[in-house]
């Protein structure tokens, strides 16, 4: 017989570890450069790289707190950064993105739930990975398409471990591996940047603080509607 004067406690949510991978703003973002090359709009694309993760792991900080973000890097200031803020830090070795993925879930707990997160996600914000993180606890094993639905931009695991397949065509993969298609009214969480046409479009939908200031004087958006780049 229950207590009348005891309530029951709600259940306690699960604790997600998100896993982050960047790479060194000298060597990540080859699209983005030449395209900002082409343009001629006098962008330092290396500034512009790091801001997208800065934004991205700053969402991911406050979603989840610090200490269940692990980033894996090669970039030594982006380790030293977010380490001082108490976010894991795995070396990249520089094997690729999935490689890199794989050594980060292998620092998380055994057992925890946890989501590879594209770190090039500048307008994303914290309800929005909080929606999409609520949507993959109802299935053993999910995934995010990005906005063209081809690649992915999370992948999600309860309790469990998966192998990436991060790429050309990923989503197909990662569905094709048993992991259920998350097709969320997300467009934050699923606009990545990999060229000037996408980063117009993460512009439009309101990007982070450190994005913003990396873009500041650069009409990237009168560009695009110029003719120059894709309707927005």
């Amino acid at each position: 017989m229950s207590d009348p004067g005891r309530t029951t406690p709600p259940p306690r949510q699960p604790e997600w570890h998100l896993v982050v991978p960047v790479k060194a703003p000298s060597v990540g973002k080859s699209r983005l450069a030449r395209d900002l090359d082409r343009i001629g709009l006098g962008a330092d694309h290396e500034e512009i790289s790091r801001a997208l993760a800065k934004d991205t792991l700053a969402a991911a900080c406050r979603t989840v707190g610090a200490r269940c973000v692990v980033l894996v890097t090669s970039d030594g200031s982006a380790a030293e950064e977010w380490s001082a803020q108490g976010v894991a830090v795995v070396p990249d070795p520089g094997l690729g993105l999935n490689a890199a993925i794989s050594l980060g879930l292998a620092a998380v707990t055994a057992g925890s739930p946890v989501a590879a997160l594209l770190g090039d996600l500048p307008a994303l914000t914290p309800p929005d990975l909080q929606q999409a993180l609520a949507a993959a606890e109802m299935h053993e094993q999910s995934f995010v398409p990005d906005a063209g639905g081809e690649g992915t931009v999370m992948r999600a695991a309860v309790g469990g471990r998966f192998r990436p397949h991060f790429g050309p065509g990923s989503a197909d993969l990662h569905e094709e591996a048993g992991a259920t298609r998350l097709g969320l009214d997300l467009p934050r969480l699923r606009t990545d940047v990999d060229d000037v046409a996408s980063l117009a479009r993460a512009l439009r939908l309101g990007v982070g603080s450190a994005t913003t200031a990396a873009v500041r004087g650069l009409d990237l958006l009168g560009w695009a509607h110029a003719g120059h780049g894709p309707r927005l």
